[in-house]
């Protein structure tokens, strides 16, 4: 079997059916870590193996003795799908970071100019609760109303404020931009929706775990509860999505060290399957020479 057919198949699976597959593996969430390490690792993969396919298929055409028009050709179309693919993935990611970096910028000058701080807290006067942070690479911003304030008990507030503080320092809203750079890169051709929901769930998750490290587990439990239904403004990340799954797993501390390196092991195959597909035929090219 062919390296393109191999690459070409492999892309279609990492694509479509693996991360629909995924996106239904509600346990998962247990393993926040490892998991949004194998859905990171087969996005990549797939994008991979996609651009693989098409540099292979027209390395074989070009190398094949005597080459004909119709291998010309071939390569030529093979050639142009896969710089389609970049430069739909360059387009994407520069009108999708350019966007959110927009709105998140005009969203913190309107914070600053309405809100209060209060040690390092930007305190809006709002009568509904709400708790979210906007990011940003020359200032960040933890938002909360005065309601938000006044409904929470001291330690429910604590984790709150530090669930968006997990938030800013491991830049989940990257994270996110990649996901959706992909989706709207290729909104109708992969299962993007899929994974960029799961990874929506997967950031909170993350976040929870970090509040519970230096917190009450309980605490952000009822904390999120209070705040459920709380809008969060288009750019930002809230304290209160995805509810429903993230009160599931924090129901539920219990260690999955098992599943975790599993899960782990699983990522760095599914990454270095095409790598090593594109990478070594080019290797063996070099040495052939």
């Amino acid at each position: 079997m062919s390296t393109t057919l191999v690459l070409g198949s492999l892309a279609v699976v990492l694509a479509g059916p693996l991360p629909w597959g995924l996106s239904r593996w509600s346990g998962l969430r247990r393993t926040p870590a490892a998991a949004m390490l194998l859905w990171q690792s087969t996005a990549l993969a797939a994008v991979l193996a996609a651009l693989g396919a098409g540099v292979s298929l027209a390395a074989e055409r070009l190398r094949a003795a005597p080459v004909t028009a119709m291998d010309v050709v071939v390569a030529a179309l093979a050639g142009a799908v896969t710089l389609v693919v970049l430069v739909r993935l360059a387009v994407s990611g520069h009108r999708t970071g350019t966007a959110l970096r927009r709105l998140r910028r005009a969203h913190r000058d309107r914070v600053d100019l309405v809100a209060r701080v209060d040690r390092g807290v930007s305190v809006l006067e709002h009568e509904v609760p709400v708790a979210y942070c906007v990011p940003g690479m020359t200032g960040s911003r933890i938002v909360v109303s005065r309601s938000t304030l006044t409904t929470l008990a001291p330690a429910e507030l604590a984790a709150v404020l530090e669930h968006e503080r997990a938030h800013l320092r491991a830049r989940h809203d990257l994270v996110l931009e990649a996901f959706t750079v992909l989706h709207r890169a290729f909104p109708r051709w992969v299962a993007s929706a899929a994974a960029r929901r799961e990874v929506e769930v997967l950031v909170e998750v993350l976040a929870d775990r970090a509040a519970c490290r230096t917190g009450d587990r309980r605490a952000l439990v009822s904390a999120l509860l209070a705040l459920a239904g709380a809008p969060t403004p288009a750019g930002s990340l809230g304290s209160a999505g995805s509810l429903a799954a993230r009160v599931e797993v924090l129901r539920d501390p219990r260690p999955r060290r098992l599943q975790s390196a599993a899960v782990a092991l699983l990522a760095a195959a599914i990454l270095a399957l095409p790598t090593l597909l594109v990478v070594v035929p080019w290797l063996t090219g070099l040495h052939g020479r």
